[in-house]
């Protein structure tokens, strides 16, 4: 049966760091667009970034997540894919727990140099992304809900991982699927072909590929990517969503686009 695919780009505020994502955005959506042959529908207003603590900023951005949260929530009810080009990792705060509510036998594939399971608990950083996972897990409480099983997350790609996020991660809980060879067929089996949906931030790719905040050697090729997308094309694809674009690399949008066709599109 096919799924009509609707597309959304969130532009508001996300504790950004820089403005970078909230410019860049919008290309990532009109290429998501373009190839979908469907109009982008736009959520939350740009604003001038000025980083803070994660309370600050996640009582800045609440009101704009809150809206991105309801889209997401209205598509998936009209039955349809909901694919979103989103600045930052911390608006998957207000996108994740709607995925449980409507699917409850997804799984979310977090593809990320960083594992984004920091909790303020134990954030040596303060930084509203580096908990943008552990959310939606209901490790904390962000007002913006809960509800994912620990056992329907897979990490990929992450290397950048905090101590405590290690931690958790050596207690089974979530799956971490490393880059390197063979990423595909390892994440075949850390899927067991459940339907998932996808997010994916552009710095789990190697440095250079896309303009990314972070460049931490060791990333997925376009290749990895595309193997990555094929894999998990053979399940039910239930949502995707790209954060942390910034601009070009040695690649562009339609490249990203193009190695994610098998689950964009399914």
């Amino acid at each position: 049966m096919d799924i009509p695919t609707v597309v959304t780009t969130y532009q508001g505020p996300a504790g950004d760091h820089d403005d970078r994502a909230m410019d860049a955005v919008v290309r990532l959506g009109e290429a998501l667009g373009r190839w979908a042959g469907t109009d982008v529908v736009e959520v939350g207003m740009p604003s001038p970034s000025d980083p803070g603590d994660w309370r600050v900023e996640l009582e800045r951005c609440r009101t704009s997540l809150h809206l991105m949260a309801d889209r997401v929530d209205a598509v998936m009810s009209a039955g349809q894919r909901p694919i979103s080009a989103i600045t930052r990792c911390a608006v998957a705060l207000a996108t994740l727990p709607v995925v449980p509510r409507h699917r409850p036998d997804a799984v979310v594939v977090w593809f990320d140099a960083h594992a984004d399971i920091n909790t303020p608990a134990d954030t040596g950083t303060g930084y509203l992304g580096g908990m943008a996972l552990s959310g939606p897990l209901g490790w904390w409480d962000s007002g913006l809900g809960g509800g994912l099983p620990e056992d329907q997350a897979v990490l990929v790609g992450c290397r950048d991982i905090d101590p405590a996020e290690q931690a958790r991660i050596a207690a089974g809980s979530p799956v971490l699927v490393a880059p390197g060879v063979g990423v595909a067929d390892r994440l075949a089996k850390a899927v067991r072909g459940r339907p998932v949906y996808i997010h994916l931030d552009c710095d789990v790719m190697e440095p250079g590929l896309f303009s990314t905040d972070y460049r931490v050697p060791g990333g997925l090729t376009l290749p990895d990517l595309e193997a990555c997308a094929r894999v998990l094309g053979g399940s039910e694809v239930v949502g995707v969503e790209i954060a942390e674009y910034e601009g070009d690399g040695s690649a562009t949008a339609e490249d990203l686009v193009e190695s994610l066709r098998p689950v964009l599109f399914a």
